[in-house]
This record gives C-alpha cells, structure tokens and sequence, in this order.
C-alpha cells in the first residue's frame, strides 16, 4: 500500500467514526422517545385502579 492509499484509508475510517459519533445519540434519543411512548400507551390501556374494584 503507497502512502497516498493508507492516507485516504486513515481518512476513509475518520470519516465513518465522525458520521456514527453524530447519528449515534439521535438514534439514542429516538429510542428513549419509543419507549416512553410505549410505556404511556400501556398505561392508558391499563383500567384505573377504581374500575378494578367495581
């Protein structure tokens, strides 16, 4: 490998790791968002507690 290959390599790979430092806590967040969702919606399914006693 000539050393114009490994310097486009090394930039190549920087580039990757910069993309997935950036997209990585979105995708954190959008996550957290669904399972917040999630766990609402379970609640709103669920009776309330005075409906259980009928």
């Amino acid at each position: 490998m000539s050393y114009r290959e490994y310097v486009i390599a090394a930039y190549a790979v920087f580039a990757v790791f910069l993309l997935w430092d950036a997209l990585a806590p979105a995708l954190q967040v959008r996550a957290a968002l669904r399972a917040v969702r999630r766990r609402l919606a379970r609640q709103d399914a669920r009776p309330a507690p005075t409906e259980l006693q009928r």
